[in-house]
């Protein structure tokens, strides 16, 4: 007689994302409630919810690894870290979004709750081992992106901004699931550590099934973490979509994207000697094309995005030298980094949102002469973001990228130490172009007027800022705390 069993579920792995679900929802709730375009309950609501959940995370750190429904479920320092990074990406969008949106007059109360079921998809794909629950996080995080990239209806830009991110993104979709049918079809699994068995213990066709398979998913995960040649449609989403939303995108969709993709190598990591050339070859191309064509912007959005997808390619070193010496180097680099580089980012934009009133919004460079002196704490916030994105000391950026450098050395990939070090340098021109632009004085025929620092930016500036430099001071026990087991 045929028997059905309910799978044992670990309920303390789940409930942070249930959490942030049942967070949304609420907000949506209270948004419909309350009067249209007053939206501090929303907010607070948002916030309160996020900060309960990153509470009830910090408390999990350290606990034993747990796996449940057949991988579906995990929680292991990596996923618990990486919930808590997505958590403070949402936490700060949110905390400058109410004031940003009301400047350019789109201060739709759904877009909070659209932010927070766009976290939870981040938080499924770093919490889970099944490779079609991943897929599931991953369209739950870009269908919540798709609509708020949007959001800005009278605006040309925005609504390209978001037809490109769908068709793009729906077609990274689709890499990914036919990736992963071709790996089920090699393996009859979607648990991703039976890839390696399946790989050790095979040959011949499953071999090239496999194989095949894993390079599709890992094309349509290089469309989500902006890796180069798949990058192509970031510059004009980031630009066109409005800047908090941006901001998300930038860190919050980045760290579910890498999370995923941790998860995917760690589990064919038998195959290191077949991926990692290709790999080694896309974070040099990701690294080099991402910073020399930064130099040439004359937008502030575009050179962030392009900041963004050099980004990528450093955070991509520090995965590859812990996947070719697992035995020597951990994950404590790459939470680390993703840690700095959420606040330098997200910071950063905080700080472009005040280029907003009345409607329109003007991201060029030209939009922050005389910064310093309408806002000397914004200007010296951007300037403190930039030194850091750099990696001067002694920031948090300069800490995570020596880390990167180090670890690429002892895993013997010196050639992509070197190309890291050498695209720091370059990258020295764009982010001091920018510091240059906030401290010049405006055009005297058009002098821009600032737009008031509201209680959120600043709040949210402040706590980047103080952020950056906390993590730099206290690097050591925080690297004890990251740190991956």
């Amino acid at each position: 007689m045929f028997q059905f069993s309910i799978p044992v579920i670990d309920w303390p792995s789940v409930l942070p994302i249930i959490f942030v679900a049942l967070t949304g929802m609420l907000a949506l709730v209270v948004e419909m409630l309350t009067a249209k375009r007053h939206n501090g309950f929303v907010v607070a609501v948002s916030l309160i919810g996020l900060a309960g959940t990153a509470g009830y995370l910090i408390d999990q750190l350290g606990m034993a690894s747990v796996e449940s429904a057949g991988g579906m479920v995990v929680r292991d320092q990596f996923g618990l870290v990486m919930e808590l990074l997505l958590l403070l990406a949402a936490f700060l969008c949110i905390l400058f979004s109410d004031s940003y949106l009301r400047e350019k007059r789109v201060a739709f109360g759904e877009f909070y709750p659209l932010l927070l079921w766009s976290t939870v998809g981040g938080m499924v794909m770093a919490t889970s081992k099944n490779l079609l629950v991943i897929f599931l996080g991953l369209e739950v995080l870009s269908i919540a992106l798709y609509v708020m990239a949007g959001m800005s209806r009278s605006e040309e830009k925005s609504e390209e901004s978001a037809l490109k991110y769908f068709l793009l993104g729906a077609f990274a979709s689709g890499f990914l699931l036919y990736g992963i049918a071709f790996v089920y079809g090699a393996t009859g699994s979607l648990y991703l550590p039976d890839l390696g068995t399946a790989w050790t213990h095979s040959t011949g066709a499953t071999h090239g099934l496999l194989l095949f398979g894993l390079g599709m998913i890992l094309i349509g995960l290089g469309f989500k973490t902006s890796f180069v040649p798949f990058h192509q449609w970031t510059p004009d989403v980031y630009q066109g979509a409005p800047t908090n939303v941006t901001a998300f995108m930038a860190a919050g969709a980045k760290i579910g994207a890498f999370a995923a993709l941790w998860r995917v190598l760690d589990g064919c990591l038998p195959l290191v000697d077949l991926w990692m050339p290709a790999l080694f070859w896309i974070a040099i191309l990701t690294m080099t094309v991402g910073n020399l064509i930064a130099v040439v912007q004359k937008d502030v959005k575009r050179i962030l995005a392009y900041s963004s997808i050099a980004h990528a390619g450093y955070i991509l070193v520090a995965i590859l030298a812990h996947f070719k010496a697992p035995d020597k180097i951990g994950a404590t680099t790459v939470t680390y980094y993703l840690l700095s580089y959420t606040l330098m980012t997200v910071g950063a934009f905080a700080v472009v949102s005040l280029s907003a009133r009345k409607g329109s919004e003007d991201t060029s460079l030209q939009s922050l002469n005389g910064l310093r002196k309408r806002s000397p704490l914004a200007a010296a916030a951007l300037t403190l973001f930039m030194l850091s994105l750099i990696g001067m000391p002694p920031t948090a950026g300069f800490f995570g990228k020596t880390m990167i450098f180090m670890d690429a050395l002892n895993a013997g990939l010196m050639p992509l130490a070197i190309v890291l070090a050498v695209n720091s340098v370059i990258s020295i021109y764009y982010y001091l172009g920018i510091v240059v632009a906030s401290m010049v004085s405006e055009d005297k025929d058009n002098v821009a007027v600032a737009t008031p620092l509201h209680r959120g930016p600043a709040g949210a500036t402040l706590l980047c800022s103080l952020g950056i430099i906390a993590i730099a001071i206290f690097l050591a026990p925080l690297g004890n705390l990251l740190a991956a087991r």
